[in-house]
């Protein structure tokens, strides 16, 4: 009898854990999928953040006009909201599975950072001089893959991002002032100057020509000082706008220096110690009669222009071609050295400054007025630098914060000292 009773208890206590482990079983099954489509939704999250942040960066790059030189055209925010969701198009959702749309109505543009709910599309009235924009991507109708069983619906996902073009930390600059032209101010220190003009000095006299040596450090340095910043990476931590810089003349030594970035070596320097651009190709009133835009243009010479001979690693052509007289000794580097070895170096950020000053003040410093981009022509004939007749040129490729100068291309964030050029930066 008793073993019949505890038969059925046994019998019963099966059928509870049967109702236990069916309960366990569910609220597993809740917790799994619960967890599951969470995390896909943050994941789809993620996914939308990494196309509106490539969106903004893009978009923001684009916003380059400057009111102050009269109307911004309708093309600045057509352009910017082209490459925004060009870009953004190029990331993809569901676990990679499917291209990021982003609608025109979801790039959005003011002309100061503020609340979301502010900035305009193109189309719905955004102003054409607006320097931040903001771009939403957006995921509809995620059904859940679990939670529906216990009437979850369908989720939405959004995304954004705000981006701005912001001073870059100031690429290193070689130690040469450029001398302002008479119509540059304080204010303005690049008037008159245009893109692709040759400027001219002899270094070997005081303050004639439109550039000169600068000492980032007065009064300590001197020619090593300077010839080991040409040689290096240039002078790096750059003081502001009104600091004071000196130096001017002739200094020995810094033509040996110079050399190097056109893959020119003599004596104990070598490819090595001091690396040369991507090209030697020397730019000069020989080989450029046009003196004018060497960098991308053309020349009745038939010689390719700087871009051209970076991309064939151009070494130093000669000087039957350029039409400079090099001192002997000089060991050229071949175009298998540039393309193993090249680097950029002849675009280069230097220091506008006032040389008219540079005569009368004593000492001789004169405050930086701002910084430009600059293309290095060719080595200099002379060791020690320039004697007097002999023109050194260099040409001007813009102020250092114009987003389409060729020295745009380096540099990071920087902070609010910055005087870099202008790249696009994240702000939200």
């Amino acid at each position: 009898m008793v073993k019949h009773k505890q038969l059925r208890l046994r019998a019963h206590q099966r059928g509870v854990i049967a109702i236990i482990v069916a309960i366990s079983l569910a609220v597993l099954v809740g917790f799994v999928g619960l967890a599951l489509d969470v995390g896909h939704l943050f994941i789809t999250k993620t996914e939308l953040q990494d196309a509106a942040d490539a969106c903004a960066l893009a978009a923001s790059r684009e916003l380059t006009c400057d009111p102050a030189a009269g109307p911004c055209a309708a093309s600045y925010l057509e352009n910017s909201e082209n490459a925004g969701i060009a870009v953004a198009a190029r990331n993809r959702v569901g676990f990679q599975r499917t291209a990021i749309a982003i609608a025109p109505a979801d790039v959005r543009f003011s002309t100061t950072f503020t609340p979301n709910a502010n900035y305009l599309s193109r189309t719905g009235g955004a102003n054409v001089a607006s320097r931040f924009v903001m771009c939403i991507a957006r995921r509809n109708g995620i059904a859940p893959w679990f939670m529906q069983v216990v009437g979850a619906g369908n989720h939405n996902v959004d995304a954004f991002a705000v981006a701005t073009l912001a001073p870059s930390q100031t690429n290193c600059a070689m130690p040469i002032g450029l001398c302002k032209l008479p119509a540059g101010t304080v204010a303005n220190p690049f008037a008159g100057m245009t893109v692709g003009q040759w400027m001219t000095s002899k270094l070997s006299e005081s303050a004639t020509g439109s550039f000169d040596w600068v000492d980032f450090t007065p009064p300590g340095g001197g020619a090593s000082e300077l010839a080991n910043i040409i040689k290096g990476t240039g002078q790096c931590n750059l003081p502001p706008s009104g600091s004071q810089v000196g130096e001017q003349g002739n200094i020995e030594s810094l033509g040996t220096a110079w050399n190097t970035r056109f893959g020119l070596y003599k004596g104990s320097e070598n490819i090595a110690s001091a690396p040369p651009d991507y090209t030697g190709y020397a730019y000069t009133p020989t080989s450029w009669p046009e003196k004018f835009n060497a960098f991308a243009g053309t020349s009745v010479t038939g010689y390719p222009n700087y871009q051209s001979s970076s991309v064939q690693r151009l070494p130093y052509q000669g000087d039957a071609q350029s039409g400079l007289s090099m001192q002997g000794g000089y060991r050229y580097s071949t175009q298998a050295q540039l393309i193993s070895s090249g680097t950029d170096r002849r675009l280069n950020t230097v220091p506008i400054v006032d040389c008219d000053a540079w005569v009368n003040n004593n000492p001789q410093t004169v405050p930086v007025l701002g910084y430009a981009c600059v293309l290095l022509l060719h080595p200099m004939a002379k060791d020690n630098g320039p004697n007097a007749g002999e023109e050194v040129w260099m040409e001007y490729r813009g102020a250092s914060t114009d987003p389409s100068s060729p020295c745009a291309t380096a540099g990071v964030v920087g902070g609010p000292g910055s005087a870099g050029p202008l790249v696009p930066a994240l702000v939200q």
